[in-house]
């Protein structure tokens, strides 16, 4: 369970409010990261809910991850009195966040350009596909930008581009923006204003490769895909050992190339000229790979890790996701907290990678059900009960 043991006033981002208008990843990860962070972050949504809330598949863990540390208040906002609702609710924040298309926000009359002229200090994250350019009029997941964006390329085998694992561009670019409203809430202790902050997918993307970028203006070289890379270490993959289990290791230096072979009394391999040091063994790797492939199927995945971590060399089972729940690691540290979902049942969910203070940022909100704070922030806006029940009555409230 968490460790966190500070008081909500205690965060750092304790009295800043944030209003968002988001769905699906991006736009969410931006909120959780400020909610965990201690801002209260309220999640507009429609009556019938954010859509991500129904995803299944590779998308059903989104709502519940990227929605945490939040409070949930359904408005039809194509109603005008749920519009007054929303502009009412947000007066009352620092920020506004969101990740649709500039002309529903424009529709709504939710743009940074109106908002910014009821409240000049009001800064407003906008996480679209691209930022303003010859692309910002398509529409972009993801998986486009991975794939116009070398990432693809970078992670499939030649002529196989494989987008990775995981939502990597959402998930970063929504951290951006969370980056950008830190940074423009310390301006605005400033200069008194507050500013509009965008963050985008491609963009992102382009970040995220921009070593490889780099690597070709250095070498004056293209970069190979990652499976087909030359590595910069001798030892550095993927074995499959006995009973076909598989684990990294890595030996990525002279130093530790001594050490591995000590530790496996490979004395021949430590004496043989044509692996003496590193880049030898870079050369040397189509037939000292398989040499070693062969001598390590002897052990086992349990008894190469012991091994590995006696010496303080590098390795990795290869493990599952779902297996995560159960790491040693994450469970004595604090980094699995636990978490209730919106149907009821029980389960965990990572914290963000960091410690404040040596303490994790801890959960003080399950991600909410649809429209659970909607009365208590109608009460927090001086409607009255009566007025309350008027509103759902009507359908503007859910």
């Amino acid at each position: 369970m968490t460790t966190d043991t500070r008081s909500p006033s205690a965060l750092p981002l304790a009295g800043i409010r944030v209003v968002e208008f988001t769905h699906m990843v991006m736009g969410p990860t931006c909120g959780m990261t400020l909610g965990d962070l201690g801002a209260d972050v309220i999640k507009v949504e429609p009556l019938a809910g954010d859509s991500t809330r129904k995803l299944l598949g590779s998308g059903a863990g989104f709502y519940p991850l990227f929605n945490r540390n939040k409070k949930s208040i359904a408005v039809d906002l194509k109603s005008a009195k749920g519009r007054e609702i929303v502009l009412k609710l947000i007066a009352t924040a620092d920020i506004v966040s969101e990740n649709f298309k500039t002309e529903t926000m424009q529709k709504l009359g939710l743009d940074y350009a109106s908002l910014s002229k009821l409240d000049p200090r009001l800064i407003y994250v906008s996480h679209k596909g691209f930022l303003p350019g010859p692309y910002d009029h398509r529409t972009a997941l993801d998986e486009v930008v991975q794939m116009m964006g070398g990432l693809a390329y970078m992670t499939g085998r030649p002529g196989d581009p494989l987008r990775a694992g995981s939502s990597v561009n959402d998930i970063m670019g929504g951290i951006f923006g969370a980056v950008g409203a830190m940074a423009a809430l310390m301006q605005r202790q400033q200069t008194g204003k507050g500013q509009e902050v965008q963050s985008a997918l491609f963009e992102n993307n382009i970040f995220l490769v921009a070593q490889h970028m780099m690597q070709f203006a250095v070498t004056g070289k293209a970069a190979a895909p990652m499976p087909e890379r030359i590595s910069p270490w001798g030892i550095y993959d993927v074995f499959s050992v006995k009973d076909k289990e598989q684990i990294f290791l890595a030996v990525v230096g002279d130093g530790q190339w001594k050490t591995f072979c000590e530790a496996f009394g490979y004395a021949d391999l430590f004496a043989d000229p044509r692996v003496t040091t590193n880049n030898d063994r870079v050369l040397a790797r189509s037939w000292l790979i398989p040499e070693l492939r062969t001598r390590l199927t002897l052990f086992s995945r349990a008894e190469l890790s012991q091994r590995f971590e006696h010496v303080g060399l590098p390795f990795a089972p290869i493990t599952d996701p779902q297996h995560l729940f159960d790491d040693p690691h994450l469970q004595a540290t604090g980094g699995l907290a636990p978490m209730e979902l919106p149907d009821g049942r029980q389960t965990q969910v990572p914290l963000l990678p960091l410690t404040l203070g040596g303490e994790r940022l801890g959960l003080r909100l399950d991600p909410p059900k649809l429209g659970e704070h909607t009365d208590a922030l109608l009460q927090s806006l001086g409607y009255s009960a009566d007025e309350v029940a008027a509103l759902h009555a009507q359908g503007v409230v859910l």
